[in-house]
């Protein structure tokens, strides 16, 4: 016999020594009636009996098996009604209590399951998977052992964990970031813009540098957003490469600080996108191909040309086309003028990375309605941006990183670090 299945024969013996055989059939007869939150309700059963058994394991290596003490004047002394935090959830069970020579001892499991200094993270964790700030009778498991929440209380962790949030993503320092390359994007919520900048570490970590808010996207919120995060230690300089989509304010506001030091890279599918957009159905396809062709050449001259030849393409069909590529066709081929390798081309020649960012940004609050007021809207983009950045990764290519900056430095010469 397998393995696997003695141990699943074991485990259903269990469950029949802990709830008998018509008890399980019973409790399995409610999860198919009631479907998720049945087998919520069981999971919650199963949560305090495991944590129950963990303490009575602890008791019982301390003191020895009933009838056999390690230590004298060490033994059992019964159980009391007690509460622990199962999840996010505050259910009771009854502890097992242990004495000695001095009196009462505590259980070091008890103490740490008891402890209540993980729930709002919990909370604030559950809530940036999709979970509106208000809508909790949906996501609290109404049952027999869990202690009922109200809305109110709930809120009030949320908030108070979302403020800290807010506080540390806003007023973090980044002087000890090495950057070389920030991606500038915006995200629109409700009816505000917010502006946030991503920067790549020399060592290919991402890390979210900040965010501004303002009504619309424009050259004055992106300089704001600039000095917010030198004011914060980050050195901005001619010799890092800024990647954005295109937006005007952003390209404005970048131009006015480095002028023609500015190393700026266009988003290679926000560009293909608008050329499409100009185009009757039946050749975009066909434009794309060609686009996407050209920028997989590795040499920049190789590439320019092959651009240089859709651009004829493109105004044989659709002179603005083709004026939308051609206005945009330098700064398309940035990364491929600094011989940036293929691998890490990828990553540095579009949006992708804060887009990727903000979609979970998106899925985060697909279920507020309404935002009540500036403070709230931040509160949430910083808790949403800072639980997006516990899964970074490391970007692909970031062993050739150093060579770049080094093609860099050689053609920018000195620093410009403000505006000319």
């Amino acid at each position: 016999m397998k393995v696997d299945t003695k141990q699943r024969k074991k485990a259903r013996k269990g469950f029949v020594q802990v709830y008998g055989n018509k008890e399980l059939a019973a409790r399995m007869v409610h999860i198919l009636q009631v479907g998720k939150q049945g087998l919520d309700t069981f999971v919650m059963d199963l949560g305090r009996l495991l944590a129950e058994t963990i303490m009575d394991m602890e008791r019982e290596e301390r003191s020895g098996p009933d009838g056999k003490p390690l230590y004298s004047g060490l033994y059992k002394w019964a159980y009391q009604q007690g509460s622990i935090y199962c999840g996010d959830r505050k259910i009771h069970v009854n502890h097992p209590r242990l004495r000695g020579p001095e009196g009462e001892i505590a259980l070091s499991t008890y103490e740490t399951l008891k402890q209540r200094g993980t729930f709002s993270e919990e909370l604030l964790a559950r809530a940036l998977r999709g979970i509106s700030g208000r809508r909790y009778k949906e996501t609290v498991i109404d049952t027999a052992s869990a202690f009922g929440v109200s809305a109110s209380s709930v809120s009030r962790h949320f908030i108070e964990a979302s403020s800290k949030k807010l506080k540390e993503f806003k007023e973090r320092d980044l002087s000890s970031l090495s950057v070389f390359a920030v991606f500038i994007d915006t995200v629109h919520r409700g009816n505000e813009a917010f502006m946030v900048a991503l920067g790549i570490d020399t060592e290919g970590h991402k890390h979210a540098l900040g965010f501004w808010q303002g009504a619309t996207e424009n050259h004055e919120i992106c300089e704001e957003l600039l000095a917010d995060i030198e004011r914060r230690g980050l050195l901005l300089s001619n010799k890092m490469l800024f990647v954005t989509d295109g937006g005007k304010g952003i390209i404005k506001a970048l131009r006015e600080r480095f002028g023609s030091k500015l190393l700026h890279q266009r988003c290679i599918i926000h560009k293909d996108r608008n050329i499409q957009r100009h185009l009757a159905k039946k050749y975009r396809k066909e434009a794309h191909r060609r686009f996407m062709q050209a920028l997989e050449q590795n040499l920049y001259d190789d590439a320019k040309k092959m651009l240089l030849d859709f651009e004829k393409w493109l105004r044989a069909i659709n002179e603005s086309a083709a004026d939308s590529l051609k206005e945009a066709l330098e700064e398309i081929l940035t990364v491929h003028r600094l011989h940036v390798p293929l691998e890490l081309r990828k990553t540095l020649s579009s949006t992708n990375p804060i887009e990727n960012m903000f979609s979970t940004v998106r899925d985060c609050e697909v279920n507020i309605k309404r935002y009540r007021g500036s403070t709230m809207s931040q509160r949430w983009l910083a808790s949403v941006i800072l639980y997006c950045e516990q899964g970074f990764r490391r970007i692909k290519g970031y062993g050739q990183i150093a060579a770049l900056i080094e093609r860099i430095e050689r053609e920018q010469g000195d620093t410009v670090s403000v505006a000319a």
